[in-house]
């Protein structure tokens, strides 16, 4: 297997001649990319959140119960859920062959993930807490 150091966005390129053995290093490869990214995913749609709390405080304040606690719960494990989609652009690309060009896709179908994904979240969160 070909590696290029640690760097997440670096290809590795699976040179096995099995379907399995290139799904599994395109896997690895995507998920040393995607999994930190999560993070920066789910800071984005907390301070979407957050920001229509505050918006709507006090009266936000008055909303909070158990059940709204679950709903946010529920809904953030769906987000969650809709973000494993990348993966399955990612492998597309990789056994496509496009490593060099997906280098700059990835970073585009994240952002555009996390624009899509907090526009959702803003509706949602107005829905929730008004304003």
């Amino acid at each position: 297997m070909a590696t290029s150091g640690s760097d997440p966005d670096s290809d590795v390129v699976p040179t096995g001649r099995g379907f399995f053995t290139r799904l599994s290093g395109f896997a690895a490869n995507g998920l040393r990319y995607w999994e930190p990214r999560r993070v920066i995913y789910n800071g984005v749609l907390a301070v979407v959140v957050l920001l229509h709390f505050l918006g709507a405080w006090p009266g936000s304040r008055e909303k909070l119960s158990f059940d709204l606690a679950l709903g946010i719960f529920f809904l953030a494990v769906l987000a969650n859920v809709a973000y494993c989609a990348a993966y399955l652009a990612d492998l597309f690309v990789q056994f496509a062959g496009l490593h060099e060009a997906w280098r700059r896709g990835r970073i585009i179908l994240l952002t555009v993930g996390i624009l899509f994904a907090a526009t959702i979240t803003h509706f949602f969160a107005k829905g929730i807490f008004g304003g």
